[in-house]
């Protein structure tokens, strides 16, 4: 299937580090899952609501620097629980393929232990310091 980034996401990008932005891309031509870009650069403001809603845990995200994005199955429905699993494993799957392809070192957040954040990508701390 052949989707493209809609205005949405393409303006969450904005800001996002240029091998995140390459790798988001890259992701969407090898997936069979369509996806979007819900959350790219954050200011400051922002990080504190997510904080304080619970929704992050850090006010040291990534987000802040251009190296995180927040990336959901579409169409987003009302009720997140409704995603299936399969969907994340998609979507997952082909970040880290085309990261792969790419040489970009990514963190995806389904694969943290505590705080399992499932729509998270960021770049590798090391490697993007």
């Amino acid at each position: 299937m052949a989707f493209v980034l809609g205005t949405r996401s393409l303006n969450n990008l904005q800001g996002v580090h240029e091998d995140l932005q390459k790798v988001v891309q890259r992701a969407l031509q090898l997936s069979n899952q369509d996806f979007t870009v819900i959350e790219g650069l954050r200011t400051i403001t922002r990080q504190r609501e997510l904080v304080r809603g619970g929704f992050s845990k850090t006010m040291n995200s990534r987000h802040l620097t251009g190296h995180a994005v927040d990336i959901v199955p579409y169409p987003i429905p009302r009720d997140w629980r409704k995603y299936k699993s399969t969907q994340w494993k998609e979507i997952a799957s082909c970040m880290k393929k085309a990261a792969e392809e790419l040489d970009v070192d990514l963190d995806w957040g389904g694969d943290w232990k505590s705080f399992v954040d499932k729509p998270h990508y960021q770049l590798d701390w090391k490697t993007y310091p």
